[in-house]
Order: structure tokens, then C-alpha cells, then sequence
């Protein structure tokens, strides 16, 4: 189970918005130093990784003296500028498709967090915990159950006085790596999700409502009663939403927390040579894994004219930018992806 304990507010640095954060950082001098070989950057991206990176701008920024700028407009739009060429870096909780990384050809992708996409609900009278299996939460995005008290929720929740209540399925109307997390586990574990609606950063919700970025779904959900979300695990925690616990493989319900991040992460034994390592809705032999995590990538061009100040930014977050991760529910790199982020980290040349 999380932790409920309060967290600094993600807007409070204002990731939302262009510009460098303005929380703390911290004094590690095994990491810090005067002025560096790198420089200003611009990237964009992730919504999911926000609240990570806002801590990252400042203790970058007071370590080396260089900014980073950066943009939370969604993984979607990260991986359309990149593409394009208007930012230094993207940032997207999905890997490139085939088709993506043929129109990006010399873009890298470095696992650089590690986190998770989390069903959330207001429904008053519910508290958090409310369990739900895969074909039940695709039932329900799909439109196929409509209130709270529905037989399929209520097998899965005996004992649990629920409301009959209409459900308001809330989703992302921009593209979004969390999108592409839930519909990715939602196609693995529903044909009729894989179907008729897919995966993918964009796709076209049967029913719900709206909501642009963390923030605005989080903004709907808090509104709205009966209402389902997903959403970053940050968001989840600093909001304190009721948070659903999804099956997993193994049978066992489970919610987002470092342990179950990680045991996620740890099913994979190998890294795919394009580190696109996908760990939602992992085998039955991980028994306590969540089953909704994800990794976050770095997109960086290996042709960057600004190849030092990503090599020397990359290298930070997977290094020492770590030490903010857990406060936020990003859990700990595995040893088999840092190695490989370090070998792709190399491949950034002029």
C-alpha cells in the first residue's frame, strides 16, 4: 500500500510551464561542482515525470551552474518536438513505436525513471483500496459498466457498501505516456479493450470526460463524484486520491508503492537493445509486482550539437537525481538499465 503521508505539492514548482524549478536542492558534493563542459538545455515531454524533474532543474542548476528548461506538455508532444527537432531532449513514459523511431532515426532512449500510472477514483462512501482485475477496469473505461455498484465491482469487493453511483470515466485528451500505460496493460489483459480501442499515447476513449495533463484529469476527478482517473503516481500521492488495487498476474491486488514499482522492474531480466524494457502486467512469477509500472525515457539525439551538456545531464539523473525518486514514488533503477543507459549515454557525439 502507499503511504499516505503528505509530499510537497507538484505545482508548487511550476512544471507545468517553461522555465527553470524553483524547489530545493541538495548539497551532495559527490556530484557537485563549480562550472561545467555542458550548457543551457531545453527539453519537454512527460507529465509523469514532472515532479522528478522539477527537483532535478534546481539541483542541476546549483551543482553546475547550467539550466535545464523544461516543458510538461505530454509524452505525445515530447516525442513530436524531439522528432521534430525544436527541443534538446524529450521525455516520454512510452518507447518509440517502429514508425516513430524510423521519422526520429538518430534518437536514443535512456531509461531514466522509474514509476507508475495509477487508477484513481472519487466516489463518496468508498474509501481507498477498492479492488479491481483487469477485465473489470477495461469494462469500465469501455463504458460497459456504468455504476459503482455493478455486480462485477461488487464480486471483487465483497463486504463494501457501494453506491450506485454512475462511474465518469476521466482520460487524457492530450497524448500521454499514461494513456499509453493504461491501454497497454488494458490490451493485455482484455481482447475486447485490444480490439476495439488499442494502445497507444492517443486513442479515442468510448466514453468519459477530458482532461489535459496530470493536472487537469486530477482537476476533473477531485470535482466530480463517481469519477475514475489515472494518473502519475506523484499526482496520486501529493493529491491523496483513493487509488484502486489493480490484480495482477499472480492473483494478488496490489497498489503502487517502491516494493511493487520495483518487483515490476525486476521481472524483466534483460534490456532490449533499444532499452524499451516494457514492465506492465508482468508474469505470474512476480508475485507482488504492481501492475500498471513503467519506465520513463530520455529521448536524446546522438548527433546533438549540445552532446556534452546531455551527456552530462543524463548522467546526473541517472546518478545522483536518483536521491529524489523515492519522496515521489519513483523507485531505483535497476543495475541491468543503468548499465544500459550508460552505454547508450556514450553514443552522444557531435
Amino acid at each position: 500500500m502507499i503511504s499516505r503521508k503528505s509530499i510537497l505539492a507538484v505545482a508548487c514548482c511550476g512544471v507545468l510551464a517553461f522555465g527553470v524549478a524553483a524547489c530545493g536542492s541538495s548539497s551532495d558534493d559527490s556530484a557537485s561542482g563549480s562550472s561545467s563542459s555542458g550548457g543551457p538545455l531545453t527539453g519537454a515531454g512527460s507529465t509523469l515525470l514532472a515532479p522528478l524533474m522539477s527537483k532535478w532543474q534546481s539541483d542541476y542548476s546549483s551543482r553546475t551552474g547550467n539550466t535545464v528548461t523544461y516543458g510538461a506538455i505530454g509524452s505525445g508532444g515530447g516525442i513530436e518536438q524531439i522528432t521534430a527537432g525544436t527541443i534538446d531532449f524529450g521525455a516520454s513514459d512510452a518507447p518509440l513505436t517502429p514508425d516513430q523511431q524510423k521519422a526520429a532515426s538518430d534518437v536514443l532512449m535512456v531509461p531514466w525513471a522509474l514509476s507508475s500510472t495509477d487508477p484513481v477514483y472519487n466516489v463518496s462512501g468508498v474509501d481507498d483500496g477498492l479492488h479491481l482485475d483487469g477485465a473489470t477496469l477495461a469494462g469500465i473505461f469501455l463504458g460497459d459498466i456504468t455504476t459503482w455498484n455493478d455486480p462485477a465491482i461488487a464480486k471483487l469487493n465483497p463486504g463494501t457498501d457501494l453506491p450506485s453511483t454512475k462511474i465518469t470515466p476521466v482520460y487524457r485528451s492530450d497524448g500521454s505516456g499514461d494513456t499509453y500505460i493504461l491501454t497497454d496493460y488494458l490490451s493485455k489483459v482484455s481482447s475486447e479493450w485490444k480490439s476495439k480501442v488499442g494502445v497507444g499515447t492517443e486513442v479515442k476513449f468510448p466514453t468519459g470526460v477530458g482532461g489535459k495533463g496530470n493536472d487537469g484529469v486530477s482537476a476533473v476527478l477531485s470535482k466530480t463524484d463517481g469519477a475514475i482517473a489515472y494518473v502519475g503516481a506523484a499526482y496520486a500521492q501529493s493529491n491523496e486520491f483513493d487509488q484502486v488495487a489493480v490484480e495482477n498476474a499472480a492473483g494478488n491486488f496490489e497498489q503502487p508503492s517502491l516494493d511493487t514499482i520495483s518487483a515490476a522492474a525486476a521481472a524483466v531480466k534483460s534490456v532490449p537493445s533499444d532499452n524499451a524494457a516494457s514492465i506492465v502486467d508482468p508474469p505470474k512469477s512476480a508475485t507482488d509486482a504492481y501492475p500498471l509500472a513503467s519506465y520513463t525515457y530520455a529521448l536524446a539525439p546522438s548527433n546533438s550539437d549540445k552532446a556534452d551538456a546531455l551527456q552530462e545531464f543524463l548522467t546526473y539523473a541517472i546518478g545522483p537525481g536518483q536521491s529524489y525518486g523515492p519522496d515521489l514514488l519513483f523507485a531505483k533503477l535497476p543495475s541491468q538499465i543503468l548499465a544500459a543507459d550508460r552505454a547508450t549515454i556514450k553514443k552522444i557525439g557531435g
